[in-house]
């Protein structure tokens, strides 16, 4: 069983004489810096001196400084600027500024696992990586909940780096829903398992397999676009909420039938094995020194494929068809 812990296991006094430098203000950025905030903690985000968030941070009644000036001056400095900048940021504007004694946090493991960012090793290193988008990590906290964050201890300079991970999770909220200890390692992989083979990568391919075979099939494709896009949501809301087990009891018999017999079909062994594989690029390091690459010849794969999947039909259909739709709020960018 994992462990896992709650508001009662953590002290959140072990930040209260401490400063805490978020870096970025992002959809994590914002939420996990404003969080802190409210629980009475001294709280400095760190951005580029052109950031088009700078306002919106003074805005927020926070304090706000360059990355390099937040580093200096914070005793905790967590990182939540992307992945693929977050070397470069790292090296040049945080690392200069981790004297003995301080602690380096994260979300996410990807950059402490395959050594783009490297903590010298008389700091505390640790993760608190929340697992839900930030705009909600803010509203649960401002409703007096939370939602379940992963921690682990990557380096334990102090011996108080649990400690110290446990009261920044209290910070942000997270100990309210439960946090889950971990390990670096464990949280990267599976987390870009599950990107690559169910939430982005997996979902978007069928998706997109799903409605070319309706429209090469001569369906209407607003019909197809309903079918295999839009009615996704209410399958997933109702797992979200009860596990498999709540959808195959909410929908009809005739489609619980069908998912039982034809999903096998689906996902069948030549996907199981692809799937295989998927991971064992990850374990192996594989994918990881292909994205570091990618982002050092400056994306021209990924720029390519972005601009492939925009000219996509069901782009299209979806932008046109979502305009009828009042109730769904849309993007802010």
């Amino acid at each position: 069983m994992a462990l896992m812990y709650y508001d009662q296991d953590a002290d959140l006094s072990i930040l209260q004489n401490k400063k805490i430098a978020v870096l970025g203000y992002g959809s994590q950025g914002h939420s996990q810096a404003q969080n802190l905030h409210d629980s009475g903690l001294d709280v400095i985000v760190g951005l580029h001196r052109e950031s088009k968030s700078w306002n919106r941070v003074i805005e927020n009644g926070l304090e706000v400084a360059t990355v390099s000036e937040a580093s200096e001056a914070a005793d905790v400095i967590q990182i939540l600027i992307g992945d693929n900048v977050q070397a470069a940021v790292y090296k040049e504007s945080v690392l200069p500024f981790l004297t003995e004694g301080k602690a380096l946090g994260v979300a996410h493991g990807f950059n402490l696992l395959y050594n783009q960012v490297v903590p010298p090793e008389n700091i505390d290193v640790f993760m608190i990586a929340p697992k839900s988008p930030g705009h909600l990590l803010r509203r649960l906290y401002k409703e007096g909940a939370g939602v379940p964050a992963l921690l682990a201890v990557h380096q334990d300079f102090t011996g108080k780096a649990k400690e110290l991970a446990l009261a920044f999770a209290k910070g942000i909220g997270s100990t309210r829903a439960g946090v889950i200890e971990t390990t670096v390692q464990e949280e990267t992989e599976t987390d870009l398992f599950g990107e690559q083979v169910i939430l982005c990568g997996g979902v978007s391919s069928l998706i997109k397999a799903a409605f070319e075979t309706l429209v090469n099939a001569g369906y209407q494709p607003e019909i197809a676009y309903f079918e295999c896009l839009h009615e996704l949501k209410l399958i997933v809301d109702l797992i979200y909420e009860g596990g498999l087990e709540r959808m195959r009891y909410s929908v009809s018999d005739t489609a619980e039938y069908g998912d039982l017999t034809r999903g096998p079909r689906v996902v069948n062994d030549a996907v199981r094995d692809e799937i295989k594989k998927i991971l064992g690029e990850i374990q192996s390091g594989q994918f990881a020194l292909e994205w570091i690459s990618e982002n050092l010849a400056n994306q021209p794969r990924f720029r390519a494929l972005r601009k492939i999947e925009a000219k996509h039909q069901l782009v299209e259909v979806g932008g046109r068809l979502r305009k009828m739709m009042n109730y769904i709020k849309q993007p802010e960018d």
